[in-house]
């Protein structure tokens, strides 16, 4: 019997979903993190309870005959990519196969799976980054990055990233050199002081619009003019259409704001997904990988089949974009949306595009649900991560519409939720991936389900 804090020697057989590499010892089954199917790795044995035992690798003694050089030099020391060591097409098989293994030991069944669909870019597909200021070691100079493999503190200057374009990494080269110079200290978590935060970039595929913000607590002021023109001066292949500078003072390490001032241009970019424009704010939520969007919605609308002169509710509906890309071949859209900003955000995106009919409700999908009184035909659900409240759910297949479409960031809360439409009358017809995010263990799930 393995030990806590044993190091031991084991071939990794398995990858389950999400990221969790599998090996056996004596017919023990041990989980560890960030290993690779195939590999033999020294692993410290780190928790040990009745049912679960999980390690962490030491060392990689043997690699796996699928591994291949890594194209970005932060791969590893950066906690932003996992599977960027593994040929792009084994990524989408593995995800396919988990989800497909997750699906049908929550007995799921007859249903016909269509695989998975890549991402249109598997490098420099992001549309947005929050990079953290802090430093890589205590004390040291200042970086500007993404927070080091499996660190809370720890920050790394990811000046080569190879998931964003070469805009991102010259800007963010740029404003760390700035910030040196100026000698600004960073924002420690721990004592609650300095000063710089993050840098929030955020650049629209389709248009090459970009929205810069600069994000610090408000325990030093100093002039941004500067700070300013020399972005502005940037040679970049896209054009900055906003700089703004966020207070924020919250002990919490998320980009909020207490305050927001505009420096530059104004504090949207603009997107083009399937033929409509989308404002999109430096806090609104968008679909961070923006041609993998138009994919993913594609594949939605032909899930749904023919919705002329029907009735569909986009619940969990974000800044409304499902619902707006669905307007244009229904009857009417209502939308349900938690966060405020994010309904102001979608009631701009109707006007901008002139759709006469789409409505959308600010609340709790469980409690604001009961105020839809028409009859559904189709509902689109796209939840949080968590999946649907347990609450909600019945709450939603009370209006017993002729079809469901599932959206689910998080396969695992799906076939928590399945089973429960399965339960009250309705079948899984046909479920399809769409890899959103090329390098890590996330992956989208669009699912069919219907009235028996």
């Amino acid at each position: 019997m393995v030990k806590k804090n044993e190091i031991v020697e084991l071939l990794i057989e398995d990858i389950e979903f999400p990221n969790r590499a599998v090996g056996y010892i004596d017919d023990q089954k041990i989980i560890i993190k960030d290993g690779i199917a195939n590999q033999k790795v020294k692993a410290r044995i780190t928790k040990k309870r009745k049912n679960k035992i999980e390690g962490t690798i030491l060392e990689v003694v043997e690699h796996s005959p699928i591994e291949i050089p890594p194209r970005c030099k932060h791969f590893g020391t950066c906690g932003g990519c996992t599977y960027q060591n593994i040929p792009y097409q084994r990524q989408l098989d593995m995800k396919a196969t988990q989800v497909k293994k997750l699906l049908d030991n929550v007995g799921i069944k007859d249903y016909c799976f269509l695989g998975i669909s890549p991402s249109p870019l598997e490098y420099e597909y992001r549309n947005k980054m929050e990079f953290s200021f802090g430093d890589e070691i205590k004390g040291g100079p200042l970086t500007l990055g993404m927070h080091k493999k499996g660190k809370f503190y720890e920050i790394v200057t990811t000046d080569e990233c190879a998931i964003v374009d070469e805009d991102f990494t010259h800007i963010l080269k740029t404003v760390l050199k700035y910030f040196q110079d100026k000698k600004i200290a960073h924002y420690h978590k721990i004592s609650h002081q300095g000063v710089l935060r993050h840098l929030v970039i955020r650049k629209a595929y389709s248009t090459g619009q970009i929205l810069i913000n600069l994000v610090t607590t408000s325990q030093q002021e100093f002039e941004l003019q500067e700070f300013k023109e020399m972005l502005l001066n940037l040679p970049l292949s896209g054009k900055i259409m906003g700089i703004l500078h966020t207070l924020n003072d919250s002990v919490a390490d998320v980009v909020q704001s207490d305050k927001t001032e505009i420096l530059y241009g104004q504090d949207y970019i603009l997107e083009k997904i399937l033929g409509l424009f989308f404002k999109i704010s430096s806090f609104s939520f968008f679909q961070t990988n923006s041609l993998g969007a138009e994919k993913l919605y594609s594949i939605v609308r032909d899930f749904t089949g023919s919705t002329k002169d029907q009735i569909i509710f986009d619940l969990y509906c974000g800044t409304g974009t499902i619902a707006q890309i669905m307007a244009p071949v229904a009857k009417k859209v209502f939308g349900i949306e938690i966060v405020e900003e994010a309904m102001e955000a979608a009631r701009e995106n109707v006007a901008l595009n002139e759709l006469d009919n789409c409505e959308f409700i600010a609340g709790d999908v469980m409690e604001k649900v009961s105020e839809l009184t028409l009859q559904p035909d189709l509902i689109i659900l796209d939840p949080p991560r968590a999946g649907i409240h347990p609450k909600a759910i019945h709450k939603i297949i009370n209006f017993t519409p002729k079809q469901f479409i599932y959206v689910s960031c998080n396969p695992k809360s799906l076939t928590n939720d399945l089973p429960i439409f399965v339960e009250r009358g309705y079948k899984v017809i046909k479920v399809q991936c769409m890899d959103m995010f090329p390098h890590t263990p996330h992956v989208e799930t669009i699912v069919l389900i219907e009235k028996k």
